[in-house]
């Protein structure tokens, strides 16, 4: 072999040799990004969303408060938001998890263990469509999931629409209380999905003022908004049971709500989950304060 044919020789194996370390950095690169294939979620929210745009089928475990939809009942259960089973997460070998919150514990844990994981918070109505669309990103569904947001945008409008040419009351809306009296109140503020979804369905927040998702208040801080509406959410309650807890506010009739008979208490779950079922929430929470729009 003379000296050229020996300097083609050695140029063609350097070539080869880069050839190679690109595809190697090509292929780690797709791994990097490729679309998680083994999902866990702890937030119930999160995990209807993944549902909704079509990656149950990639869900190997979710959250201890996970009940919808029915296929989740199958799947193993890891804790809740703040005492997840760690340990049990790892075995399981997601490539993605569901937490809450992009600085909570559980976070760096999984980050220290090379898990991804994608970070949620409440937030407003409008953090419900868009986490929905960014899941779409992450996951390679972006058509699934841009579906899935406009028709819940497109049902919110609807609610808006009907309620329109109704009164606007001030509403308290309540989603927590001790049972069995007025004490230990818990009430939406002036931010959060609750917060919109009222106003969506005609009402206007008697504690607007109050920039806090939500506020712990007394009997005596509600008598002093004097609310034309009360709305209450409960969990699963029995119609007795839910008239028993009505009849409470008779103890405050000063209240123009009680005066007026717009007490309302609300039982499904619905209510209390920022998913897709949001428009759901929106229009159970307009038959109630505008039962002559009721479709």
């Amino acid at each position: 072999m003379d000296a050229a044919q020996k300097a083609i020789t050695i140029r063609l194996r350097h070539t080869l040799r880069f050839v190679a370390v690109v595809c190697v950095v090509l292929l780690q690169g797709a791994r990097t990004t490729a679309a998680p294939v083994r999902i866990i979620s702890l937030v119930p929210a999160v995990t209807e969303m993944l549902y909704a745009i079509g990656a149950g089928p990639q869900m190997i475990g979710v959250s201890s408060f996970d009940h919808y939809p029915a296929a989740v009942e199958t799947l193993p259960r890891l804790g809740g938001l703040i005492d997840p089973d760690v340990e049990r997460i790892l075995t399981l070998k997601p490539d993605l998890v569901i937490v809450y919150g992009a600085k909570s514990d559980i976070a760096a844990r999984l980050a220290r263990a090379q898990i991804a994981t994608f970070p949620y918070e409440t937030g407003g109505l409008s953090n419900v469509t868009g986490t929905i669309r960014a899941l779409g990103d992450r996951l390679g569904r972006q058509k699934e999931a841009n579906a899935e947001a406009t028709r819940i945008e497109r049902g919110l409008d609807e609610v808006r629409v009907r309620v329109a040419n109704q009164p606007r009351f001030r509403t308290l809306l309540i989603f927590g209380r001790e049972a069995g009296s007025l004490r230990g109140i818990y009430a939406s503020g002036g931010v959060g999905y609750l917060h919109d979804i009222l106003s969506i369905a005609g009402g206007d927040d008697v504690f607007a003022d109050v920039k806090r998702e939500n506020i712990q208040i007394s009997a005596e801080q509600v008598l002093t908004r004097l609310p034309e509406a009360i709305v209450e959410l409960h969990g699963a309650m029995t119609p007795q049971k839910l008239a028993s807890e009505r009849g409470l506010w008779s103890q405050l009739p000063a209240l123009p709500a009680v005066k007026n008979n717009r007490v309302y208490l609300l039982s499904d779950e619905v209510l209390t989950i920022p998913g897709p079922r949001i428009v759901e929430a929106a229009r159970l929470l307009a038959d109630a304060l505008h039962p002559a729009a009721k479709r």
